[in-house]
């Protein structure tokens, strides 16, 4: 994997938290009867299934699995110069540009998520994400100006991008706007990877492509799937907590391992569009339940933006299944929206 794709995968307005995967369960040594993995958009996927149709033929579901994979890179990589988003990011021209289907629900998703968190999340974020040095280049541990900061601001915001429902067309309002759909792709191919498996008549599934993860069915022993939570501590890898859970989507968007220090201040990785400065608050990490990957995905990282004081009054308000963990002088407390305690009891 290339090295500056593989920064930006984890680095930019993505998610941090590493998801402890498989069915966190080895009281058994079923082997499940369909599992693919591989390589995209700069990270690791993985599908699994339960159950399958003896009818399926196995090779030809992985080639539609990959095809579908690469079709998405195609329309949403910033790293593919060919690819829709690129074309349209090097555009100067403020007229009205038609995209595919596909790229529109995308980035129709992403202006309902930026108008409901009042522009804390933000797909146009990415000239400021790589301003701190937390883009695709070498990180270079320095604080920018506040006039490049300020300048930065002027060329990014969700509301100079128009959308036309009618005619599957988009435009920008300023010459120089370009987006990053690095906070929902991910989730998006999920999505249509557990689609592509249901119209194969699987009901039994896990999808999951850099920790943005959907659910189906049940597992190999015949009970909820069991999805591993990371505590959010920078020195190690561990478990906070195993989530039983079905028929749902899960994102964790994190802030405790991709952060620079300088002149004793911690300056992190997320990066508020709002002010163009990374967030202070003491918002660890937070996973989101969803019945739409993509969404699930989108909203981690704008909760993790607005912390965990608007976060959870915001998650509270909308019925977002939504676990905080909040750094403490004890380490860190956990916090559940009401949503996400009916999802987990």
């Amino acid at each position: 994997m290339d090295r500056k794709k593989n920064k930006r995968a984890v680095g930019l307005v993505t998610l941090l938290l590493v998801f402890l995967l498989a069915s966190c369960d080895t009281r058994t040594k079923k082997s499940y009867p369909f599992v693919y993995q591989g390589q995209t958009m700069g990270t690791s996927f993985s599908v699994k299934a339960s159950v399958v149709p003896e009818k399926i033929d196995q090779q030809a579901l992985k080639q539609q699995i990959k095809s579908l994979l690469h079709e998405i890179n195609l329309s949403m990589s910033t790293y593919i110069e060919a690819s829709e988003i690129s074309l349209f990011n090097r555009s100067s021209s403020t007229e009205w540009q038609y995209v595919s289907p596909r790229l529109f629900e995308v980035l129709r998703i992403a202006q309902d998520i930026s108008e409901l968190t009042q522009g804390a999340f933000d797909i146009s974020i990415s000239p400021l994400v790589d301003l701190w040095g937390f883009g695709p280049d070498a990180m270079t541990y320095t604080v920018p100006e506040e006039s490049k900061i300020k300048q930065q601001l002027n060329q990014i915001g969700y509301q100079h991008l128009s959308l036309n429902d009618q005619a599957n067309k988009i435009r920008k309002t300023i010459p120089s706007l370009a987006l990053d759909l690095s906070a929902l792709a991910k989730g998006y191919a999920v999505d249509q990877v557990a689609l592509l498996l249901e119209k194969q008549g699987i009901y039994s599934y896990l999808v999951e492509i850099g920790g943005e993860i959907r659910l189906k069915g049940k597992n190999i022993n015949e009970q909820l799937w069991r999805i591993a939570i990371e505590k959010p501590v920078s020195d190690n890898r561990a478990i906070h907590k195993v989530l039983p859970i079905s028929n749902i989507s899960m994102a964790t968007s994190g802030d405790y391992r991709n952060y620079f220090e300088n002149k004793g201040i911690r300056f992190s990785h997320t990066i508020d569009p709002r002010t163009g400065y990374p967030v202070t608050h003491k918002l660890a990490s937070v996973t989101i339940l969803r019945e739409n990957t993509m969404e699930a995905d989108a909203l981690a990282t704008a909760i993790m933006v607005l912390g965990p004081n608007e976060g959870y009054q915001l998650a509270e308000k909308k019925q977002i299944a939504a676990l905080f963990l909040i750094k403490s002088d004890a380490g860190y407390e956990e916090k559940s929206t009401s949503e996400f305690l009916y999802y987990t009891r």
